[in-house]
């Protein structure tokens, strides 16, 4: 029986659906793993697979190429290398489980299943999945009793408490857990409940991937016996960690591991959205971007997320004015385009307004000019745009904040026109935050140039969708600092209108931005995706009716 082990944290990027992929993901990092003396692997919640894999998983053919992988993959542990501990989809008659195995010396030496299924927020497990019948036993490797709890598992009472009491000695926690502003404050406080109840220490190890609107940015530990994190892997990363433990007076600790800083606020958030940005416009096989450069603080930031993501050769800014469009607007967007290195045109509108009035001079006859013609311009512009995608093949990013996708104050196939939103899960206040971090930072991932890539005067002046004369946002909408703190309070808190006024905000403002989001819902099921950041976003998380009566009364 030895007293030392080495297990390697394999932090990996596994794509839905892209099993043959997955597997040499796998055997990549297993040779990593091995060149560093692992005795063994552990990777994230179904990697082979990859996750969330929604309804796919529901197909047969699916199911048995992950199943085909599962099994390639034990018979290549024949060699002598690290045995490994990977996830996959499971079928067992006529039930489906989202299973761990440990592949040991040619073949699966044990497989556990899933026991709790989420079913909340982006979750929903119990849609596809079986639940595992019991909780379950330790697994046996190398005489040492491993706790292997699957994601939900660990996050509540009752899996770890019934291992340590079978004899488990250490548990290791695959996962799939997304980002979020609070995640990892989150997956700490409910490994440490873990860790506490139980006495033993815990090895979480999660996956890095942007899957459509969900993203998981890594940031896998380890956690001793006392419940304090004592081992970092990176975050938005891909690693291969090597953690070292020993065993002493029949208690198993770590000794040496991944010290990996982690960062929260504006650099956590825009760190993420990029890597977002990164994997669905490159798994989704387009060459590059083409976003509209308006001179205002949203496109900026987009632009700047784009160029740190994809660099600047895949990046196509354009601006396109009208008549209404300001000059400094104009020389900002080219400042901006400029700092960012990036390809830039301007192509004018106005030849196409001027057709669209004459087109519709006749149905219009005796009528006011209002939003309608405000909204003919964004959809010309959404028309030049779409144009040049398909023209080029670059993917159109759209660049609407939470803010106006919460209230609607965004045109339906104008602005909204493109197949991903950066910036969609932020609001306005975050958004003028993001663009001061990045003037004044710059990360070792980030393709885009060092120093400022933002000119100061598109983040202090007053936003405008210059859709008609000295048009101002707040034309139409509160301030956005109280905006955005009475939306985060319906959207994210669920808050009844009656506590939102108890803390100082007037009744009728209350209750119109409610109504707002209400009635935009329409829109917003038209809307691109974009990547989860708050702790609820519009889509996977929050599903309210698109026909909807209900006022807080």
């Amino acid at each position: 029986m030895s007293d030392t082990l080495s297990i390697a944290i394999a932090q990996i990027a596994p794509v839905v659906g892209d099993v043959d992929g997955n597997v040499q993901r796998i055997r990549k990092a297993r040779m990593e793993a091995a060149e560093a003396g692992a005795d063994l692997v552990v990777f994230c919640e179904l990697v082979v697979s990859g996750y969330p894999p929604e309804d796919l998983v529901n197909k047969p053919s699916y199911q048995r190429a992950c199943r085909d992988a599962v099994l390639k993959l034990a018979e290549e542990t024949r060699d002598g290398g690290p045995a490994m501990i990977i996830g996959s989809p499971w079928r067992e008659d006529d039930a489906l489980y989202n299973a761990v195995f440990l592949l040991n010396q040619g073949e699966i030496a044990a497989k556990r299943f899933k026991v709790r299924l989420p079913n909340y927020g982006v979750f929903d497990e119990p849609r596809r999945f079986t639940p595992g019948p019991d909780f379950p036993e330790p697994t046996l490797f190398n005489d040492v009793k491993l706790g292997l709890m699957i994601c939900e598992d660990m996050w509540l009472p009752g899996a770890g408490e019934y291992l340590t009491g079978k004899g488990a000695e250490l548990f290791i926690v695959p996962h799939g857990s997304p980002f979020r502003k609070s995640a990892i404050e989150e997956r700490t406080m409910a490994a440490r409940a873990r860790v506490t109840a139980t006495g033993l220490p815990l090895i979480f190890v999660n996956q890095l991937a942007g899957q459509d609107e969900i993203l998981f940015e890594g940031a896998s530990f380890v956690m001793n016996a006392g419940g304090a994190v004592q081992y970092r892997a990176p975050q938005f990363a891909e690693t291969v960690a090597i953690t070292k433990w020993r065993k002493a007076d029949d208690h198993w600790q770590c000794t040496e591991g991944p010290a990996a800083p982690w960062v929260d606020g504006s650099e956590m958030i825009y760190r993420a959205v990029t890597l977002a940005v990164r994997d669905y416009v490159t798994k989704n096989r387009f060459k590059g971007v083409v976003i509209g450069l308006s001179g205002g603080v949203d496109s900026a930031l987009t632009a700047a997320i784009a160029v740190d993501a994809l660099g600047a050769d895949a990046v196509r800014c354009v601006m396109m004015p009208s008549k209404y469009t300001a000059d400094e607007s104009l020389e900002d967007a080219e400042a901006c385009a400029k700092m960012l290195g990036v390809s830039y045109q301007s192509i004018p509108i106005a030849p196409g307004v001027e057709a669209f009035d004459q087109m519709l001079a006749p149905s219009f006859a005796g009528r006011e000019k209002d939003v309608t013609e405000e909204n003919i311009q964004s959809r010309l512009r959404g028309v030049l745009l779409m144009a040049l995608s398909n023209k080029f093949g670059d993917m159109v990013l759209t660049t609407g904040n939470k803010s106006e996708m919460s209230v609607g104050y965004a045109t339906l196939y104008g602005d909204m026109n493109g197949g991903f939103n950066p910036l969609k899960d932020i609001y306005k206040m975050e958004v003028f935050a993001l663009c001061r971090w990045r003037n004044e930072h710059h990360a070792s991932e980030l393709l885009g140039p060092e120093g400022q890539v933002i000119p100061d005067r598109i983040i202090t002046k007053p936003p405008s969708a210059e859709l008609r004369e000295d048009q101002k946002d707040e034309d139409s909408l509160p301030p956005y600092e109280v905006l955005d703190a009475i939306l985060e309070m319906l959207v994210e808190k669920e808050m009844a209108v009656r506590d939102i006024v108890a803390k100082g905000y007037e009744e009728a403002l209350v209750r119109r931005v409610e109504h707002l989001l209400y009635v935009a819902e329409y829109k917003r099921r038209q809307a691109p995706p974009g990547p989860k950041v708050a702790a609820v976003n519009f889509g996977r998380d929050r599903r309210y009716p698109i026909t909807n009566g209900w006022r807080d009364k």
